[in-house]
């Protein structure tokens, strides 16, 4: 895989269930908040997609759990991205734990850009791609 953004966090307490390790559904959160980080960086931004009338629309995601983090793990978030067909784009996103580099989730989430509730060829990743000399 390859991986053209990363972020690093920390577990919080509050995000651990009565076993003692992250909850399934945090874990969504970890992902997701690297996404918008990751198009933060590259100059997306949500609110102005929203603006112009763009909704970018999340459709299936599809964990695949491997171990857990538990409390004041430190982990890294990383993130690939390509196309699917003429309007679909794929997250590939893997979060690891720092302390010894294992694979703790992987997970694709596909998604769609939308335009008056109508997808829309995602034309606006070409560009940010091309500018970064990765490929899309």
């Amino acid at each position: 895989m390859s991986y053209v953004f990363e972020i690093e966090m920390r577990v919080r307490d509050y995000e651990c269930d009565l076993q003692g390790i992250v909850n399934n559904a945090v874990y969504q959160n970890y992902i997701e908040h690297a996404r918008h980080e990751f198009l933060h960086s590259v100059g997306l931004d949500f609110s102005k997609l929203c603006a112009d009338g763009i909704a970018a629309v999340v459709t299936p995601v599809e964990p695949d759990y491997k171990l857990s983090l538990k409390p004041r793990d430190v982990f890294i978030v990383k993130l690939g991205m390509h196309k699917q067909g003429r309007v679909r784009f794929v997250f590939d996103q893997a979060i690891f734990r720092k302390s010894d580099g294992k694979r703790v989730l992987t997970a694709e989430v596909i998604g769609v850009l939308t335009r008056g509730g109508r997808p829309i060829a995602p034309d606006l990743f070409d560009e940010v791609f091309a500018a970064n000399g990765w490929d899309f």
